[in-house]
C-alpha cells in the first residue's frame, strides 16, 4: 500500500474533521507509543509538534519513520516547568496528548526519584502551563493501567477503583491520577481547557525497542537466534496492540473539542477512561512467547529470579465505561495483535533494505482503521467531503 493510499485510508469522518489541520501537541513523541500516534496524526493531516528527550533506543521507531523531518521536533524536559511553557505558547495547540514519561517498572526500581519526576511533576508542569489558556484546547493525560491498587483481583480494575502502587512506577501513575483530577477540578471545571486522562493495559507493535519488555527482548534473541529469555512466565497482563489505545486516544480527544458527536455533556468526556482488549486477551506472559513463535520459530528459556524486583503478577481492566460512552471496543483480538507485531518486526528484520518502515506503519494504520470501520465503531465511519465543515 502506498503512503497516499494509507492516508486516504485512514481518512474518517470524526477523526478528518477533527485533526486536519489543526496543531497538535505530542509530549513522548520520540518514545514507541509517541511515534505511533504521530505518524496517524500525520495520516490525518494534523500539524504535530513533538516535546521529548532525545530516544532512548537504538534503534528508535522515531528515526526508523524519518519523524524529525516531518513534524516540528521540540527537544526538552518535562520536569524543567520553562521550557513546557515555552514550547506551548510556540505550538498553540489545538490538542495535547500528554505520553511522555518513565515507563519501565525495573527502572523504576533503580531511579524512583527521577521516575516520581518525570510521571508527576512533569504532568504538574504540563497542565500548569495551560492555566490561563484563553483558546480551546483538549488534552489527554496518558498514564497506565498500574496506577490503580493491585489487590489480585481476577476481574478487571474500574476507574473509580483506589489508586495506588507496590513499585515507584506504579506509585508514580496514581499519583500522576491524583494530580490531573485535582488541577481538571481546580482549574479546568470551566472555560476553553479539556482535560481527560486514559489508563491502556501492555502495549505490544512493532517499533518498540525498549530493554526489559518481553516482546522487544523476544526479537533481539529470535534474530540472534538466541533462546527468548522470560522473566515472569505466569505473570497475566491485558495485551494490545498499540493501535487500540491509540484510537481509544484519538477519540476522546476528539470528543473533548466535539463532545455533540455522541451527543454528550463535556463533562461526561472529562474525566479518567480505560482502555483495555477484550478478556480473552488477558494472557500470561509464557502464552504471548508461545504466540509470538508460531510466527517466528524458535525457543525460549524460563529465566524466572525469586530476587528480582517485585512485579504485579495479575492485572486486567474494565472497560465498559469506554464503551458505553464513547462507543469505543477493541478491533484486532489477541492472535491479531501478536501477528501484525511479529510481522512488523520480521520484515524490519529480515529486509532492512527492502522495508519501508513508514509504509509499513501507516499500512497496519489503514489495516486497523479499515477493520475498524467494518465493525461500525463511531471513529471510523467512512469520510465525507469535510471541506467546508468547520468543526
Amino acid at each position: 500500500m502506498s503512503l497516499e493510499n494509507a492516508r486516504l485510508a485512514v481518512d474518517t469522518e470524526p477523526f478528518a474533521a477533527s485533526y486536519r489541520g489543526r496543531r497538535v501537541l505530542v509530549t513522548g513523541h520520540t518514545g514507541f507509543k509517541g511515534a505511533w500516534l504521530a505518524e496517524w496524526l500525520l495520516a490525518l493531516g494534523a500539524e504535530v509538534t513533538g516535546l521529548s528527550l532525545d530516544p532512548t533506543t537504538k534503534p528508535a521507531l522515531f528515526d526508523q519513520l524519518g519523524l524529525a523531518g516531518r513534524l516540528h521536533d521540540r527537544r526538552a524536559d518535562l520536569r524543567d516547568a520553562g521550557a513546557v511553557r515555552e514550547v506551548i505558547a510556540r505550538a498553540q495547540p489545538d490538542y495535547i496528548f500528554h505520553l511522555a514519561a518513565q515507563a519501565i517498572v525495573r527502572e523504576s526500581y533503580e531511579r524512583p526519584e527521577d521516575t516520581f519526576a518525570v510521571n508527576v511533576q512533569g504532568t504538574a508542569n504540563l497542565l500548569g502551563a495551560l492555566r490561563g489558556c484563553a483558546r480551546p484546547c483538549a488534552v489527554v493525560c496518558v498514564t497506565s493501567d498500574k496506577c490503580y491498587e493491585n489487590r489480585g483481583w481476577v476481574f478487571g480494575y474500574r476507574e473509580e477503583d483506589p489508586l495506588g502502587g507496590h513499585d515507584p512506577y506504579s506509585a508514580s501513575k496514581g499519583a500522576a491520577e491524583i494530580v490531573i483530577a485535582s488541577m481538571r477540578r481546580s482549574f479546568f471545571a470551566e472555560g476553553p481547557v479539556r482535560v481527560a486522562s486514559a489508563r491502556a493495559g501492555n502495549v505490544i507493535g512493532g517499533g518498540d525497542w525498549a530493554k526489559d519488555r518481553i516482546v522487544p527482548d523476544s526479537v533481539r534473541a529470535l534474530a540472534r537466534g538466541e533462546p527468548i529469555p522470560v522473566r515472569n512466565p505466569r505473570s497475566t497482563r491485558p495485551w494490545q496492540h498499540v493501535l487500540e489505545p491509540l484510537s481509544g486516544y484519538l477519540w476522546l480527544g476528539a470528543l473533548l473539542r466535539r463532545p455533540e458527536l455522541r451527543s454528550l455533556k463535556p463533562e461526561a468526556i472529562a474525566s479518567a477512561f480505560n482502555f483495555g482488549p477484550d478478556a480473552d486477551a488477558n494472557r500470561t506472559v509464557g502464552e504471548v512467547v508461545g504466540e509470538i513463535l508460531r510466527h517466528w520459530p524458535g525457543r525460549w528459556e524460563d529465566r524466572s529470579d525469586p530476587q528480582a524486583p517485585y512485579e504485579a503478577s495479575l492485572l486486567q481492566l474494565a472497560t465498559d465505561k469506554a464503551r458505553a460512552v464513547l462507543g469505543w471496543s477493541p478491533v484486532w483480538g489477541f492472535r491479531e495483535a501478536v501477528a501484525a507485531t511479529v510481522s512488523w518486526y520480521r520484515r524490519a528484520e529480515t529486509n532492512p533494505a527492502e522495508t519501508n518502515l513508514q509504509d509499513l506503519t501507516a499500512g497496519q494504520i489503514a489495516a486497523y482503521t479499515a477493520q475498524a470501520r467494518t465493525l461500525g465503531l463511531p471513529w471510523a465511519l467512512p469520510a465525507r467531503d469535510t471541506a467546508t465543515k468547520t468543526p
